[in-house]
């Protein structure tokens, strides 16, 4: 029977075919009887040292001790040796000649505290005898630069006698107890910076010095602050009740100095000082040498939905998210995973450079707190306040009786709290160094007024919670004036605007003598010289966004048009 060409084709194809699948199982057959030589030889070549420590090292320790099991186990989650020092555990190192540690000088914290110097041993290579629940353990511990140049390494293995724990459950038990404690803060704050998470025990210290009674504000923005973030966490029950996510975000903006920074220390004292402790998670930055920003997006709330509830801070938030990563923090903070008992707080002194998406959007940042330059009465407030410090009318250190408080606050206006800070501190260290002969000029009433900020546009109701506009300088960058008419306002401006003196305040004839009084006048005189100053010096820099050629408009100039407007 003759095959017609596309017939003989396909008989032959399908012989060839079948014959090629004999040989390929034959072959199988053959490389299954040496597999256990292939691996081998792949673990040769990878446990070298200069690829693979970890794993010339898990295999040196199953052919030193065969008649146990080998686990390994990541330090920087499961710190076996922390768990014992706590008390939870008990470990001692064995046979030290065989062991390789690094003493180390540490001179703990600053100079300052004349803390006693202590040698620190660092260990490169060790072994423990440990104790937990009855159960005896051996654990190696080592560490080693990286081949490839990222950083030093570090090593972790558990053993234990395979006939006192056939399959390793009691490893399993340690190794779950231990690293749930790794996990708790003890008495330190998480900080992220170089795209990695440490705990930090200075900040936690300096935190705990911080309390709602320092905090001098507007009482009613104060107190719905508190409120806000307290009955956010005391109110789970609700938050499902409603079938609404448990998640707030919180903006605190307005001008530098006037109480954002020691607001949120006294919000982490207050929250780290409840019966059930929120711990807090503080971002310094996105950046770092390894990843990009997104990676770090990622990591901070990944840790954040496991360490919740708990409050997440980013200080300086429109710095920390730019044009290029916005997408993508807004995808963390509203997108399909949950956030449940997150409360996040971000920080700014340029509201305006938010994003509308962040700024204005209820469910990302609900709601926005406006720390403005103090009013009279809560400049008398932050006045009393270091007038207690000094120890009132029978201070030691300063005649201060309560009537200068009224003066002092009526002297101040326009200075924030870090200038009234500063102006406490600088007169008091006048005092110190014996310069209270200070001239008569720096003492006398100043002619004219302290001219003081424009709110002729407001942006914030009384309690300081924003209702809709942004600060004034982002205002004015938006506005679409002419180049030539913006520099005849500021020149202007510049012709008419007086020099910012101190208010005039009459001051009563039996305090025209007060040591005290005489020298804060003429610090506060230079402190007002020195805004006045700053504002000169500042007309000559460019702030980018605006009309004008090159796409920048002098900071003068814009302060101008704005009529110096606050929050």
């Amino acid at each position: 029977m003759l095959l017609s060409p596309s017939e003989f084709l396909y008989f032959y194809y399908s012989q060839k075919a079948a014959s090629q699948l004999v040989a390929l199982e034959i072959i199988m057959v053959v490389s299954n009887q040496n597999h256990a030589e292939v691996f081998k030889g792949w673990k040769t070549q990878h446990g070298a040292q200069a690829t693979s420590v970890p794993l010339t090292f898990v295999e040196n320790l199953k052919r030193c001790y065969p008649g146990c099991h080998v686990m390994q186990i990541n330090p920087d989650k499961c710190d076996l040796m922390g768990y014992a020092d706590a008390g939870f555990a008990k470990s001692e190192c064995s046979d030290e000649n065989a062991s390789w540690t690094v003493q180390t000088y540490h001179a703990p914290g600053s100079r300052l505290a004349k803390k006693p110097k202590t040698v620190v041993e660092h260990v490169n290579f060790g072994r423990w005898g440990y104790v937990w629940e009855k159960m005896e353990y051996i654990v190696y511990q080592a560490q080693y630069d990286h081949p490839r140049g990222f950083g030093t390494l570090k090593l972790q293995f558990i053993l234990t006698e395979k006939e006192e724990d056939p399959f390793a459950g009691s490893i399993n038990a340690l190794i779950l107890a231990a690293s749930a404690w790794t996990l708790e803060l003890h008495e330190e704050i998480y900080v992220f910076d170089s795209q990695e998470w440490v705990k930090d025990k200075n900040l936690y210290e300096s935190v705990q010095g911080s309390s709602w009674d320092e905090v001098i504000l507007n009482k009613r923005m104060k107190t719905n602050l508190i409120a806000d973030v307290e009955g956010f966490f005391n109110n789970q029950a609700l938050y499902k009740k409603l079938a609404v996510p448990w998640k707030r975000g919180i903006i605190l903006h307005g001008v530098p100095g006037n109480g954002k920074t020691i607001s949120i220390k006294a919000l982490m004292s207050t929250l780290s000082s409840r019966p059930s402790p929120i711990p807090s998670l503080y971002v310094k930055s996105f950046d770092g040498e390894c990843h990009g920003p997104k990676w770090a997006i990622s990591t901070i709330f990944q840790k954040a939905r496991k360490m919740a509830p708990c409050l997440l801070i980013f200080e300086d938030l429109d710095s920390l998210v730019t044009e290029k990563t916005r997408s993508y923090f807004l995808n963390e903070v509203d997108g399909l995973e949950s956030n449940d008992g997150i409360l996040m707080i971000g920080s700014t002194n340029h509201l305006g450079k938010l994003d509308s998406s962040i700024s204005k959007r209820p469910s990302r940042f609900d709601r926005k707190y406006c720390f403005r330059v103090p009013n009279e009465e809560e400049r008398r407030a932050y006045v009393e306040f270091w007038r207690g410090k000094l120890g009132g009318d029978g201070g030691d250190m300063v005649e201060f009786g309560e009537e200068l408080c009224s003066l002092v606050a009526k002297m101040t206006e326009g200075f924030s709290f870090a200038y009234l800070k500063e102006l406490f501190i600088v007169t008091l260290l006048s005092i110190a160094r014996s310069a209270t002969g200070a001239d008569d000029d720096g003492a006398e009433e100043e002619s004219g007024s302290y001219t003081t900020a424009s709110t002729s546009t407001p942006t914030s109701t009384d309690d300081g919670v924003v209702v809709e506009k942004d600060d004034s300088m982002e205002g004015v960058l938006r506005d679409s004036q002419p180049a030539s008419d913006i520099e005849q306002t500021a020149e202007s401006a510049k012709q008419t605007e007086p020099r910012k003196t101190l208010p005039k305040v009459d001051i009563p004839e039996h305090l025209t003598d007060n040591i005290f009084l005489k020298a804060l006048m003429v610090q506060a005189k230079m402190l007002v010289e020195e805004m006045d100053n700053t504002d000169e010096l500042m007309g000559a820099e460019k702030v980018p966004g605006s009309n004008v050629m090159g796409g920048a408009m002098p900071i003068g100039i814009a302060r101008a048009r704005a009529g110096m407007g606050m929050c």
